[in-house]
């Protein structure tokens, strides 16, 4: 597809937020083998970029490099439009551009954020009419990080992750870090040195600032050097987390200034940047736009 082409008519731009999860712990496993997890999902004011057009032809088509060794009708946004597609009988189709700026792996949540921004802003355009329910069930079928995004609020989450209730967080800046690691998320779930019988915590132990952790972390940061040396380096200007069950790390300021002060120390090499905790949804916030743009349209 041609620079021309995908500068014509009929594109449009919606963001994918990433996520930070502000601790994870594992409480216990069901039955399915599936384990049950407590953590807080705090979106950004960062993340990837999604394009769409509208296609009359019903074929969902995305362009340009997905995850290497995954084909096209298994990647992740692809399904979610063929998904919802299906769901609404939806005749149309839609070209899919993400310009991806979360790293996989890191545990930023990136492809799960893509596929969310597709059911949502493909709901809109093409006019399917799905409740925010109905696409978060959707988006369950995908994965467990995927309501999150489009249900649009940071949430206590309990469950496998699908459990979510929205809490008010104060402003935050966010001081990330991207070790490199692709972390096998499957295979850290297996670890025998992993804790899968965590306590729960409550709301009120989040709240009072205790030390809740993330069960992945000892695992990785044995694991993995380049995990180890980015929490030494972060060390140096707070107290480093990880997210998810990926690689990210970060370490959480009141404000820019500090964030941006304490990127400033890091060594260089490291890859680094700082982001805006969100207090709604980027994507939910860019609905509203085209909703409002849509009604006010002759």
């Amino acid at each position: 597809m041609s620079s021309e082409t995908l500068a014509g008519a009929g594109w449009s731009i919606w963001p994918a937020p990433a996520k930070l999860n502000l601790f994870l712990r594992i409480t216990g496993r069901r039955d399915d083998g599936y384990h049950l997890l407590q953590t807080v999902f705090r979106l950004l004011e960062w993340g990837d970029s999604i394009r769409l057009r509208v296609r009359q032809d019903g074929a969902i088509h995305r362009h340009g490099p997905s995850v290497p060794g995954v084909d096209e009708a298994d990647d992740l946004t692809v399904r979610a439009a063929n998904m919802l597609r299906s769901s609404a009988n939806v005749l149309a189709g839609a070209d899919i551009i993400i310009d991806k700026s979360i790293p996989a792996g890191g545990g930023f949540g990136g492809g799960s954020s893509d596929a969310a921004t597709v059911l949502v802003a493909l709901n809109a355009l093409w006019g399917a009419g799905l409740e925010v329910e109905e696409l978060a069930a959707i988006a369950l079928r995908l994965g467990a990080d995927v309501p999150v995004f489009v249900r649009g609020s940071n949430a206590w989450a309990e469950g496998v992750g699908e459990q979510l209730r929205p809490v008010d967080l104060p402003p935050a800046w966010y001081l990330l870090a991207d070790p490199g690691v692709h972390a096998p998320t499957a295979a850290l779930f297996r670890a025998p040195e992993l804790t899968r019988d965590a306590p729960p915590a409550t709301m009120s132990d989040f709240v009072s600032g205790a030390p809740l952790g993330n069960a992945f972390e000892p695992v990785l940061r044995a694991r993995e050097p380049a995990v180890e040396a980015v929490f030494a380096a972060l060390s140096q200007v707070g107290s480093p987390r990880l997210t998810g069950s990926g690689s990210g790390c970060f370490v959480e300021f009141a404000t820019r200034g500090q964030a941006e002060a304490a990127l400033a120390t890091l060594p260089p090499g490291l890859r680094a940047w700082v982001a805006e905790g969100a207090q709604a949804s980027p994507l939910h916030r860019a609905l509203a736009d085209w909703t409002k743009n849509a009604v006010a349209a002759p």
